[in-house]
């Protein structure tokens, strides 16, 4: 097996939240590297790595991207460290903005100075997650007197970048950054943005992972699942000018005039995902790997489509251990 590529759990809008757990299952019996257990509307991603983490198995967790905007850094590192104690497995935590739709709208929260507070937040994080002591005044985070009573997990901490200002944050903090539904030339700025910020911190540049969603022979159904799931993508800052930039500009055009979702759903071509996914036979999901480790990703992380005929994405899976150094 790769022990490069690794396994995000999916949260398909259109499938049994339970897969989470048939693909975490299949992931560790696989013998992928780790299992990425990220939070949307369903699991608290400390509860769901918690039930993964006390199965059988020994796959390492990483939770998150976890939102800024809605843990503060204490609940972060209290739950990361919860999970390693009660699991017994190596735990990392990963730290992003989300969205407004999920800060504002679904949490009554406020997104403020995102990459300020994604930077003040790591740097809590990071300091918890070493066992410390945490004294910190910033503009969007303050922290005074608390250290972790159960054992500090020490682990590696990853931020979910894009942007330049997010890219500056995690060049500055982070062991790793982690980017999604990117293309294979997003991929390789976003590496060479890394280098140059963290040139400028005087830091080694972070490592890199990408979420890469992928299926093997898809049927429309899969499509029609990747297609949902971009809706949400084609109106967010910087996602709109990359798919523009790839040749789909019409549904993102249709997203900023306020189509509804169904409609636009409808509008994204196969064409968009085949260009942030990997999707095909063995032979083109080799391929598909290869070019993200090409422009520069040293994990490609896989988000398998799941199915009512595969709900632990077995075939993606199965056939993605065969895929070597290419």
């Amino acid at each position: 097996m790769n022990t490069r590529l690794s396994v995000s759990l999916p949260y398909w809008q259109d499938r049994d939240p339970m897969d989470a757990l048939r693909v975490a299952e299949t992931a560790d019996k696989l013998g992928y590297r780790r299992l990425w257990v990220g939070e949307m509307a369903t699991f608290d991603a400390f509860a769901l790595a918690t039930a993964i983490g006390t199965a059988p198995g020994r796959i390492p967790l990483c939770i998150g991207p976890l939102a800024v905007d809605v843990r503060s850094p204490a609940t972060i590192a209290m739950g990361a460290a919860s999970v390693a104690a009660l699991t017994g497995r190596r735990v990392g935590i990963a730290l992003g903005t989300s969205s407004t739709v999920v800060v504002r709208d679904w949490h009554g929260r406020e997104r403020r100075s995102t990459a300020r507070h994604l930077e003040e937040s790591a740097r809590i994080v990071r300091g918890f997650a070493d066992g410390a002591k945490v004294d910190f005044d910033g503009k969007t985070e303050n922290t005074h007197g608390y250290r972790l009573r159960l054992p500090a997990p020490k682990c590696e901490l990853t931020v979910a970048a894009f942007g330049d200002r997010a890219l500056t944050a995690a060049a500055r903090t982070a062991d790793r950054a982690v980017l999604n539904l990117v293309t294979p030339e997003q991929v390789s700025r976003c590496a060479e943005a890394l280098g140059t910020y963290s040139a400028r911190a005087g830091r080694p540049r972070p490592a890199l992972s990408v979420w890469v969603t992928a299926a093997a022979d898809p049927t429309p159904e899969v499509y029609d699942s990747v297609r949902r799931g971009l809706v949400s993508y084609l109106r967010a800052p910087g996602y709109d000018a990359m798919f523009t930039a790839a040749g789909f500009g019409e549904p993102v055009r249709l997203a900023h005039s306020g189509a509804h979702p169904r409609d636009l759903a409808a509008a994204v071509p196969t064409g968009l995902a085949d260009a942030v996914g990997a999707f095909g036979d063995r032979d083109t999901l080799a391929e598909r790997i290869a070019a993200y480790r090409r422009a520069g990703a040293d994990e490609v992380v896989i988000v398998p489509v799941t199915t009512a005929e595969d709900p632990a994405g077995l075939r993606t899976l199965e056939i993605l251990t065969e895929v070597k150094d290419v």
